[in-house]
């Protein structure tokens, strides 16, 4: 413990040693006054040494006074606005009352603080100014590979989804048809022997019962209690085709006029005769239209004379209207009425007399196609 105190006491008295011959060494070193002028600046500035708390700010003149200055060699700094705008090196070994001090005649070097931050912004200048080539990569941003495969990815997404809408789209319009016109779905047309008449769909049949598809659920039918079942084809409107060149001209054809019923003889004689006995044949309740086991539909229907005498070759004359771009096609049929022998030896079996009736039944064969409505005109002669 001795020892360290001792070491410890040892260190201290050094040290106060050595304060003591330096600031002897300071007290007997020489001390000079320095006098000058600054020349080249109109503003007042500070001179100042440095290293040393020894400075002065010049007046008018551009004068300045540094005194007690110890002998040695110093820099001196001329500073305004805190800035050093010029140093130059001095060697103080006596005094000097003429020191001239030319600001820019040497190079002035600026502050360490300062030269460090203007160096800054000139590097960063500099470096701002140099040009670069901006690739994706070197800006930091995606590789186009990168960029390739997300727009892929996007595209298969849109792609899914349109698909997945385009099915939703076509689930609704079958769905929207279906209410709007069910026989576009249920085609099936089930007449009973009580009157009724069932549309829908057969999803099952044998001997004995049918099961039948309706908008209110199944039905099920004793296969005895049909009379007849009707298959009802719908067909869409096909627009026409029409060049590009001439579509502003174009004007589709009028829509025909169909030939309303009349019931009055082809005869021109009969037509014009106003006389109170003459035939005139109508029809007899609704013309009723079936399909039988090969496909062909078939018109049935009674017509009867109320006229006051006999009509001879009574038929009619059906036009079917095929599409609605006005194309037609004319069948006829003749009535099974009462046999009559003509003076000139033929002999027919569709005259009626007054009174009578004649049913009359008109096959339309399947490759006949579809149609979309008709109409018809009794016609008739008249000899007796």
């Amino acid at each position: 413990m001795r020892s360290q105190l001792s070491f410890i006491g040892r260190v201290v008295c050094s040290l106060y040693v050595l304060l003591l011959f330096g600031h002897s060494v300071s007290f007997a070193a020489e001390k000079y006054d320095l006098k000058g002028t600054v020349k080249g600046i109109d503003d007042k500035v500070t001179v100042e040494l440095a290293g040393t708390r020894k400075d002065d700010r010049t007046n008018r003149n551009g004068e300045f006074k540094l005194n007690n200055v110890l002998e040695g060699e110093y820099t001196l700094q001329v500073i305004a606005d805190k800035k050093i705008i010029h140093e130059q090196s001095i060697k103080v070994d006596s005094d000097d009352d003429n020191l001239e001090i030319t600001v820019g005649s040497s190079p002035a070097v600026v502050d360490k603080t300062v030269i460090s931050a203007a160096t800054a912004n000139s590097v960063k200048q500099e470096v701002s100014s140099v040009p670069v080539p901006q690739t994706a990569e070197a800006s930091g941003g995606a590789s186009n590979d990168f960029i390739l495969n997300e727009l892929n990815f996007e595209i298969k997404k849109l792609t899914a989804e349109f698909k997945h809408l385009s099915r939703e789209m076509d689930d609704l319009k079958a769905l929207s048809k279906m209410w709007i016109n069910p026989l576009t779905i249920y085609s099936k047309e089930i007449i009973l022997k009580n009157g009724s008449t069932v549309f829908g769909k057969i999803v099952y049949q044998d001997d004995k019962s049918l099961k039948v598809e309706t908008l209110v659920g199944y039905l099920i039918i004793k296969r005895d209690e049909v009379v007849r079942i009707v298959d009802n084809v719908i067909t869409e409107d096909q627009q026409e085709y029409v060049p590009e060149q001439i579509r502003e001209s174009y004007a589709p054809p009028p829509m025909p006029k169909l030939t309303v019923p009349k019931y009055t003889s082809s005869s021109v004689s009969s037509r014009d005769a106003v006389e109170k006995f003459s035939a005139n044949c109508v029809l007899m309740g609704n013309i009723t239209e079936k399909k039988d086991t090969q496909g062909n539909v078939v018109f049935n229907g009674e017509i009867k004379n109320i006229g006051g005498r006999r009509a001879d070759f009574v038929k009619m004359d059906f036009v079917f209207r095929k599409n609605w771009s006005g194309e037609t096609r004319t069948l006829t049929t003749f009535i099974q009425g009462s046999y009559n022998t003509f003076d000139s030896g033929i002999v027919s079996d569709a005259s009626l007399l007054p009174g009578a009736l004649g049913k009359f039944e008109l096959y339309v064969p399947q490759d006949f196609g579809s149609f979309i409505g008709y109409s018809y005109v009794i016609d008739w002669e008249e000899y007796q």
